[in-house]
């Protein structure tokens, strides 16, 4: 018998890659704190977990022609999107660094316990295979 590692991972696997994703567009937020007229990005997680579990489900749609129509909102990175401001400033920035700071620092707890717990699957696996 075959062992999946997709099916043994699940989705966590995605989720670990959507949390490195938005934590360089914070970082990258961050970096431009004081670059007039930039405006913050951030990543929906929910919209890429979506997408992984579609995709794993094997219900998702996929083009098989250049003339079918693209059935994703927004193309590759829909789940991209600009943060609407509390308070812009006067040169048009809306990255509140303080806000910044703490969703960088939250992500940064969340990959951290999406890794322990895929740790604690991948050391079951090895468990199972090794015979303990």
């Amino acid at each position: 018998m075959a062992i999946s590692l997709d099916k043994a991972l699940g989705i966590h696997q995605h989720a670990l890659e959507g949390r490195v994703k938005r934590a360089e567009v914070l970082a990258n937020n961050l970096a431009n704190a004081d670059t007039p007229g930039y405006k913050a990005r951030d990543v929906d997680f929910q919209a890429m977990m979506q997408k992984a579990q579609d995709s794993m489900s094997g219900f998702g749609m996929t083009r098989t022609h250049e003339s079918h129509m693209d059935t994703s909102p927004m193309g590759e990175d829909s789940e991209l999107l600009y943060r609407v401001p509390h308070q812009p400033s006067v040169d048009g920035n809306t990255v509140d660094a303080q806000q910044e700071q703490t969703r960088f620092m939250r992500n940064a707890m969340d990959y951290q316990a999406s890794f322990q717990f895929l740790d604690g699957k991948v050391s079951g696996i090895k468990k199972a295979l090794s015979g303990q």
